[in-house]
């Protein structure tokens, strides 16, 4: 199975990520803006995993996702060396308007089943390279109107 199948069949994709020294504070514990770069990265990696490109996006068809909107509810630290994993969904499509929803578990291991350490959702804006809102390139907005589809069926 490919990474557009499994993501299509999964609903959401996933990125695994270790946690650095430099991301946690003077008690160990990660540093809660981190959260909103791991994020970051969980988007980028489900746009990826959906068979597209976020930098051919900006490059070719000059659109950007700009962030309009952060929610992070956390649940329980993460601490130096802990390994996570990003699990990345999309939460809706109308236009221009896209929002994804995440939840950051630590993996599981030998000792331990996963943990949930936050959950949380962006709301983006498609604009040009001049930060005005502009459509979103056909062929995104058809991969996510398909996500979303298979989505509501899966319901």
């Amino acid at each position: 199975m490919n990474d557009v199948e499994k993501v299509m069949e999964q609903g959401y994709a996933e990125a695994r990520i270790r946690v650095r020294y430099a991301e946690t504070d003077q008690m160990g514990v990660v540093y809660h803006a981190n959260y909103l770069v791991w994020f970051e990265v969980g988007r980028v990696e489900f746009i990826r995993q959906l068979g597209m490109d976020y930098k051919n996006m900006e490059q070719e068809d000059g659109a950007m996702i700009a962030v309009a909107e952060v929610t992070a509810r956390y649940k329980a630290p993460a601490r130096y060396d802990d390994e996570l994993i990003v699990r990345t969904s999309l939460a809706g499509v109308r236009g221009s308007i896209v929002r994804f929803r995440y939840v950051v578990v630590r993996a599981a291991n030998a000792l331990d089943d996963e943990v949930v350490l936050c959950e949380g959702e962006t709301v983006h804006f498609v604009v040009g390279r001049d930060m005005k809102r502009r459509e979103m390139p056909a062929a995104y907005a058809e991969r996510f109107a398909s996500v979303v589809h298979r989505m509501v069926k899966a319901d």
